[in-house]
């Protein structure tokens, strides 16, 4: 039987649509977040016209999914210290890019390289946070999509590469709370500095800077920026007890 060139390239048109709904998940459509709520993917997390990040009220992390195969996230660590429990550190990572499920049931996360931002702050070794920019592909083994036994709100929880669970998050928005899915800081260079300097001066302004206004009630000599970035990450590390002594 022969076949062809235009009957090849018809059936390969007609799978097309096929294998790319194969390779989404829309169990995964919307924005999901873990249990404090307060890290959020999009706008109020990351500005890319002022290339600024905005600090949540707690740590957390928040995925979306877009049923064409998009995905952002949104992380805020605090990080404690074990060897010295006065200097936490506190980490802020944005980026976004395409997802693609795999045969075997994982999930492959593709950034955009030149977009990705990260903001650390280690005030016991650094003056300044250090501002730069973040790639970092991603592996997920598994995941489950179901809904939550005690609450009943839809779950998704997420399997590293080695089989490790993250932190359950649940559904926040559907359609997704998301940037536009597509490059947005175009550069030659994906290992370029942000527009803003690779480091930058913490302050009440610059990058959504911790804003708690009682600290600042409570403390009777000037507050510097580098000292307020501090005690807003040591508050998240240590718990709602610390805020007492400050």
């Amino acid at each position: 039987m022969i076949v062809s060139l235009q009957s090849l390239l018809a059936l390969g048109a007609a799978l097309a649509p096929l294998t790319f709904a194969q390779s989404t998940d829309p169990q995964l459509t919307g924005t999901w977040t873990t249990k404090s709520r307060q890290v959020i993917t999009g706008p109020g997390f990351y500005d890319p016209v002022n290339d600024k990040m905005f600090e949540p009220t707690l740590t957390g992390f928040s995925y979306s999914f877009t049923d064409d195969g998009h995905y952002e996230e949104a992380y805020y660590r605090a990080i404690s210290n074990p060897t010295n429990p006065s200097c936490p550190e506190g980490i802020m990572q944005w980026q976004h890019g395409t997802y693609v499920k795999n045969a075997n049931g994982s999930l492959s996360l593709t950034p955009f390289g030149v977009d990705g931002r990260q903001l650390l702050s280690d005030p016991c070794n650094n003056k300044n946070a250090i501002y730069t920019r973040y790639n970092q592909s991603e592996l997920f083994k598994d995941y489950t999509v179901g809904e939550d036994a005690y609450s009943g709100a839809q779950q998704l929880s997420l399997y590293a590469f080695d089989g490790s669970p993250l932190n359950p998050m649940y559904l926040a928005y559907k359609p997704p709370m998301m940037l536009p899915t597509q490059t947005l800081n175009p550069t030659t260079s994906a290992s370029a500095a942000p527009s803003a300097t690779g480091k930058v001066k913490r302050s009440l302004g610059d990058l959504g800077g911790f804003t708690n206004k009682n600290l600042l009630k409570k403390r009777k000599e000037p507050v510097q920026a580098d000292k307020w970035w501090w005690l807003g990450v040591g508050m998240t590390a240590l718990g709602g007890v610390t805020y007492y002594y400050f």
